[in-house]
């Protein structure tokens, strides 16, 4: 029997450059964490099936018609794999590839042990595991930034707005500076029945830029969940849809400038420029909140970060906010045990995670 391809992939948090990151070209600092989903691939014969147990224990199965996939199911909760399959076997029609079956078993390391998810990308991670088990069972060759690319280019047809910062943290570990690609001219691509050739070198990929980023040189990092999950794409339209007195193009120009600082300071071992720049990226995300009318820091995140700051350390919500987690970078004198403390009374929990290690070469 043949052995199954394993692959792991992991969750993400934003440290800074939410929401600007949306807009083409506009820079965000993210860490990839150590909390995996896995995905095994097993070659199989007559079809092919999905399963996660977080998703029952029936698997989802999947036929071909034609040059497409056909499913048993009205619906489902497996569009980001499926999206990544059909993609994948466009490349595989394209090259030649003789067409065949495997079966996906998904497991997440990324939510508690209810289920309940802590907002650590676990649609990026199971896009881009997805992509690279399947990369393998066909021998595509394909580099890690390209596996990110075709990651993206699945992950648009499902949430047409997502920058696709979570994948290239997904894809490459560690500590990246990222721009986001335009997704319209992908999209439009895609529309226009491109080839998966054509795709990789659109135009649309210009503004794109993924770069490693050295890790602080003495900061701690912890992360606080509120218990509350959060949905980014409703927290994104709502702040582009806010009808609040906002001056987005503003926001922009700040984003970048402290998100350009944040990346400078921290490969300039610089740690208290880095604590500057996370408390910056904190009152500018507060501020676009209450310019939008929208609840980006909540009460709970609010309380996370005001005892880390008391503390002596810098934090903010990470990611869309509206819940979910938030990120802590602590000096060496911080009080850590305090803030812990502070945290089990308000009811944060402190997720035990670390920087997943860089992978995959350069981006």
């Amino acid at each position: 029997m043949t052995a199954p391809i394993v692959v792991r992939s992991p969750g993400k948090l934003f440290i800074a450059g939410e929401y600007a990151v949306v807009t083409p070209g506009e820079p965000a600092v993210l860490v990839a964490v150590d909390r995996y989903l896995t995905v095994r691939l097993t070659p199989s014969a007559d079809s092919g099936s999905i399963h996660s147990p977080e998703f029952g224990r029936t698997p989802l199965v999947w036929g071909r018609a034609g040059d497409g996939l056909t499913i048993d199911a009205e619906h489902h909760p497996y569009e980001y794999v499926l999206a990544a399959i059909t993609l994948a076997e466009r490349l595989r029609s394209e090259r030649g590839l003789p067409a065949r079956y495997y079966d996906l078993r998904i497991d997440s390391g990324l939510d508690d042990a209810s289920g309940r998810k802590f907002g650590l990308g676990s649609s990026a991670a199971v896009t881009i595991a997805t992509i690279r088990a399947i990369d393998e069972f066909y021998g595509f060759g394909l580099s890690r930034r390209d596996a990110y690319r075709l990651a993206l280019l699945a992950t648009i047809q499902v949430a047409p707005q997502a920058s696709g910062g979570d994948l290239a943290a997904s894809a490459f570990g560690g500590w990246i500076s990222y721009r986001s690609p335009d997704r319209d001219v992908l999209r439009a691509a895609l529309d226009a029945q491109a080839t998966v050739a054509e795709l990789l070198a659109s135009p649309g990929w210009a503004p794109l830029d993924i770069a490693r980023l050295a890790p602080p040189a003495s900061l701690r990092f912890l992360v606080g969940w509120t218990g509350r999950p959060a949905s980014t794409a409703r927290l994104v339209d709502a702040v582009r849809g806010g009808s609040g007195a906002m001056d987005y193009p503003a926001f922009l120009l700040d984003s970048r400038a402290c998100v350009t600082d944040l990346a400078r300071a921290l490969d300039d071992g610089d740690d208290h420029s880095t604590l500057d720049a996370v408390r910056r990226a904190r009152r500018l995300l507060r501020r676009l909140g209450r310019s939008a009318g929208v609840a980006i820091e909540t009460d709970a995140l609010a309380a996370l970060c005001d005892t880390a700051e008391a503390a002596g350390a810098a934090a903010k919500s990470s990611g869309a906010g509206g819940g979910d987690c938030g990120i802590v970078l602590a000096p060496e004198d911080a009080d850590i045990a305090g803030m812990l403390r502070d945290w089990e009374e308000r009811d944060v929990r402190h997720l035990t995670l670390s920087v997943s290690p860089a992978e995959g070469g350069a981006p």
